[in-house]
């Protein structure tokens, strides 16, 4: 199966640097933005060009504990207003990031290094989820009233559960606010959000643009490092549910500090994404499909199509059309034309991650088929690059490695494809890709993962949710079940007798 390519990636560098708008400094708490009662900052870095955009406070728990009292002053308000009133909010806040698209697309950009595809769709997803939630906090139903008892009448009511705490990750950084703010307000709970350091910069500014138009204590954003912003979310005894969109590790942590009060937790981690070819399936669009969405942010995405799994008799063939395609794949920054596919990776930490996973495949004896390399020049770029002839068992196939990294091994009969694509910890996302119906519609009840596609991989639809298994974590963003993980159900029951 082995097959490589001498392929040259170079970065396509912008002509003009970007200049975005950014937003004020300070915590937003209250409705406004105030002062941080810490005097420590952070940097925040644009990746594609290692040069520093601004400082933003590097929070205190004091800080966290004037947003959790200002949210929990504003619940009861909040949460009396009527459905459509909430709604009403939610599709103001759809048109203000409308009307800021090009402002918040170079904020997101610059904050990222996302090509201008990634970050135009981040902000179309957005505006899309606010729109959706709006609509389905009208619609939002329970079962009805009832005599389910002789003489006795039962009403359920579904009730925000409070305060929320929100943990948003680097790799979406408007995109997972926008998960999360919007089925939150929807259900009626106020929130404190905490964004990663590394890439708070459009959580702010969306803040700044919708401060009117939000009653006061509401939304609130806390900056600062998750060992001290987000642990003290999770323990805090206002705070009645925390949601986090992150790795593993940290999610443990939340589960694990949010248990000494007791209060629910929602877990969108980290993936693995197995992409199950099958000998009947047609290669050309898988490999194509591969392309997209194994690269697409650069590999930094939870669902990327990171673990293809082929069937040996056209493993071959596949892997020689993945390659080709990948060999193709335009690398650039920001404003370096619509074409440009990968941008950098977030961070120069994280940039060394993945290099260091590179160095570790190497190690072990792994064909690097195409790529493999940093690429020269100021920010943090690194090659697509695709592994071939991994065995088994291999660490690749079960490490997330967040990156432009795609691997491929084969399988022999469908009960192994089947076995070995269930093997990992992680039960985020699969693609199942066959021309077979009855193969199409068996193997994806068998996988055990929170998302199956069938000759697709990566595509969503805000009326679907999405969330994982196993140690992909539990609770759902989108659709009407992120408003059930953010309501609570009252059962009152009436003698009618």
């Amino acid at each position: 199966m082995t097959t490589t390519d001498t392929a040259s990636f170079t970065v396509r560098r912008a002509e003009a640097a970007l200049t975005p708008s950014l937003p004020p400094f300070g915590q937003f708490i209250g409705g406004a933005f105030v002062a941080s009662s810490s005097t420590a900052t952070v940097d925040v870095e644009n990746p594609a060009t290692e040069e520093i955009l601004m400082q933003v406070p590097s929070g205190s728990v004091e800080d966290v504990d004037a947003a959790v009292a200002a949210a929990v002053a504003a619940k009861a308000d909040w949460a009396a207003r009527t459905p459509k009133e909430r709604s009403s909010v939610l599709l103001r806040i759809a048109d203000i990031i409308e009307a800021n698209r090009e402002l918040l697309e170079t904020l997101e950009a610059a904050n990222t290094g996302k090509p201008a595809a990634v970050a135009e769709d981040d902000i179309s997803s957005a505006i899309d989820t606010f729109r959706f939630s709006a609509g389905a906090t009208r619609a939002f139903t329970t079962p009805g009233a009832d005599d389910y008892a002789q003489n006795h009448t039962s009403v359920i009511l579904r009730e925000p559960v409070g305060v929320v705490g929100v943990i948003t990750p680097w790799n979406y950084p408007l995109l997972m606010a926008a998960w999360k703010i919007a089925p939150v307000l929807g259900a009626g709970n106020t929130l404190v959000l905490k964004p990663s350091e590394q890439t708070p910069l459009t959580t702010l500014k969306l803040a700044e643009l919708i401060a009117s138009e939000i009653p006061a204590g509401v939304l609130n954003i806390v900056t600062g490092p998750g060992r001290v912003v987000g642990n003290r979310l999770s323990e805090h005894p206002d705070v009645d549910l925390v949601a986090i969109t992150g790795s593993v590790g940290s999610g443990q942590k939340v589960a694990a500090s949010a248990a000494s009060t007791v209060k629910r937790v929602h877990l969108e981690l980290g993936g693995k994404a197995p992409v199950v070819v099958f000998d009947d399936a047609d290669l050309e669009a898988a490999a194509k499909g591969v392309r997209e969405a194994g690269f697409w942010n650069g590999g930094q995405e939870c669902g990327a199509a990171c673990r293809v799994l082929v069937h040996e008799s056209v493993a071959e063939k596949f892997t020689e059309l993945l390659v080709r395609e990948v060999s193709d794949i335009t690398v650039g920054a920001p404003g370096a034309g619509d074409d440009v596919e990968i941008g950098s990776m977030i961070s120069g930490d994280h940039y060394k991650r993945v290099l260091a996973a590179l160095d570790d495949l190497r190690k072990e004896g792994l064909t690097i088929a195409v790529g493999g390399n940093a690429l020269e020049g100021p920010g943090y770029f690194i090659e697509p690059t695709v592994v071939t002839d991994v065995p088994a068992g291999a660490a690749i196939a079960s490490t997330e490695i967040f990156g432009p990294v795609v691997s491929v091994e084969t399988f022999s009969t469908e009960e192994e494809a089947i076995t070995r694509a269930n093997e990992t910890v992680y039960g985020l996302a699969a693609s199942v890709w066959t021309t077979n119906a009855a193969r199409s519609l068996s193997v994806p009840r068998r996988l055990d993962f929170g998302t199956v596609w069938v000759n697709s991989h990566l595509v969503i639809a805000n009326e679907m949710p999405w969330g994982g298994f196993k140690g992909s974590g539990y609770g759902r963003d989108l659709s009407t079940y992120a408003l059930e993980d953010f309501s609570r159900t009252k059962h009152v029951m009436y003698n009618c007798g």
